[in-house]
């Protein structure tokens, strides 16, 4: 039996490293890359025979160049999990902060999913995962351009989808939704509410990759909660305090 190969953008740390762990312990053959390629060669020195790694900064023009590299270095894929991504609380509106976070959630994404999906489309299908967020449910005024992303992440995935479908393409999808989740990037989650640990969004994401679920809230307190989020009227939304700055990436 030909063993399963995944490619895990964003492995470094957090959600991505997690993932990419369970899956090595899986059977699976995984090329994990990032930008910090310390983190990466952490995780090769304990399964030297199942991970290739790869330097790849996806706000880059040649990454998608890269990630092709990276499939043929492991020779072939079935799954491409993206788990790249920044936000941050910008109340002041930092030109800096939103464009750098549109340029990684919103340009890198969209040429390392289209790659994934180019590829998939000639040799014969395969799964594309997704970290988006329960953030794109309703625009955040405490983190724009991030809610902003993350809505658009969750329909260019909604998008792809049915292009799969229309162009009769064995390609699968699911968009993963977590909430608040301790990572560095969220400062361990300290002051945060409902707050999930990377171990168990990591254990539900890969269950609901093999269940082949489209779209995954992560946990049950926020399947609970974004739907009701989502029901209430603009103007109440608009009017509802807000929080200050902490660097988050749910």
């Amino acid at each position: 039996m030909n063993t399963k190969k995944a490619i895990i953008v964003g492995a470094s740390s957090g959600i991505g490293r997690e993932v990419a762990i369970r899956l090595i312990e899986d059977g699976w053959t995984v090329g994990i890359a990032a930008r910090r390629q310390e983190a990466l060669y952490d995780i090769k020195a304990c399964y030297p025979k199942q991970v290739e790694v790869a330097n790849i900064d996806i706000t880059k023009e040649e990454a998608g160049t890269q990630l092709l590299r990276l499939i043929d270095t492991l020779g072939g894929i079935d799954l491409y999990f993206h788990a790249s991504g920044i936000g941050k609380q910008n109340l002041s509106l930092q030109e800096d902060i939103e464009m750098n976070t549109v340029m990684t959630n919103g340009i890198g994404f969209t040429r390392m999913v289209g790659t994934a999906f180019r590829y998939m489309a000639e040799h014969g299908g395969g799964t594309i995962a997704v970290i988006s967020s329960i953030a794109g449910t309703k625009g955040l005024g405490a983190a724009p351009s991030y809610s902003a992303t993350k809505a658009f992440q969750n329909k260019y995935i909604e998008a792809l989808e049915q292009q799969a479908h229309l162009r009769k393409l064995n390609i699968h999808f699911t968009d993963i939704r977590p909430g608040f989740v301790a990572t560095a990037l969220l400062n361990g989650g300290e002051g945060y509410p409902l707050l999930l640990r990377p171990e168990n969004v990591a254990k539900e994401i890969v269950d609901s990759i093999y269940k082949k679920r489209h779209v995954r809230i992560v946990d049950w307190k926020y399947r609970i909660l974004t739907p009701l989020w989502r029901m209430l009227p603009r103007w109440l939304w608009v009017r509802l305090p807000i929080a200050n700055d902490k660097t988050r990436n749910s």
